[in-house]
């Protein structure tokens, strides 16, 4: 399956297989999952390493930046920022109980590695990613580890966008397609696979095989509900009742 344009939209139902190539791909790959564990150990993508052995990457350009992100891991990557910046804290309002009766200087010196780590976490995702929205948080995250000339692999990343959100990651997609970098995206959102110039692969019936976006079945029942929604929810109802 050739991967040539600098955007390539992988679609398809639920259980058709786009997640496990993603994995197989990024770990052919060697690429590094945000907030989760190394791909190459992780005891549940034993049937995504089997795969590997049958994938052949042909590279016109060899790249070892970029990074590969799951919906799901994003979300535990924010509760493990959380946990890291209340542990920090929790250290330092305990250096000040244990070292009340020392000199500032002395608590500031025991304080400096936590004061430091949280000052990086800052620095990089924002003063409290926890309490911004999942939309900021991804966006922020996402532009944070964007390099030149890297290939980036994403597995549903609509799940932490609203519409708004979805069409800002669109704008800094396309401005780091310019700095030659490639995306391979696997999504159920019509906004992300209306990406202008992406190659689109369903993975529905059972093969791989590309379409065209106005070709799309989930598109074509995005734009008839969006016209009519009175008519696909009176037939819900009623077929409830």
């Amino acid at each position: 399956m050739p991967l040539e344009t600098p955007v390539t939209v992988l679609v398809g139902e639920n259980g058709t297989g786009k997640s496990t190539f993603m994995e197989a791909l990024a770990i052919a790959a060697k690429l590094p999952a945000v907030g989760s564990s190394r791909l190459e150990t992780d005891k549940t993508l034993m049937a995504q390493r089997r795969l590997v052995n049958r994938l052949r990457l042909m590279w016109r350009g060899r790249t070892h930046r970029g990074f590969f992100l799951r919906a799901e891991d994003f979300f535990g990557f924010q509760k493990q920022l959380a946990s890291m910046r209340a542990e920090h804290e929790a250290e330092v309002a305990r250096i000040d109980r244990d070292l009340a009766g020392s000199s500032n200087y002395a608590r500031t010196l025991a304080k400096g590695p936590h004061r430091a780590s949280i000052g990086q976490m800052e620095g990089r995702y924002g003063r409290n990613p926890d309490a911004a929205s999942h939309g900021e948080a991804f966006l922020n995250l996402f532009a944070q580890r964007l390099v030149p000339q890297g290939l980036f692999l994403l597995d549903e990343p609509e799940a932490a966008l609203s519409p708004q959100s979805q069409l800002g990651f669109l704008a800094m997609i396309r401005e780091s397609v310019r700095t030659g970098s490639q995306f391979v995206i696997a999504t159920h959102s019509p906004i992300l696979m209306a990406i202008p110039g992406a190659t689109i692969y369903s993975f529905d019936n059972g093969a791989v095989s590309p379409v065209g976006f106005d070709d799309l079945e989930s598109v074509t029942l995005v734009r008839d509900f969006l016209q009519a929604p009175e008519r696909y929810l009176r037939r819900i109802w009623e077929d409830q009742e």
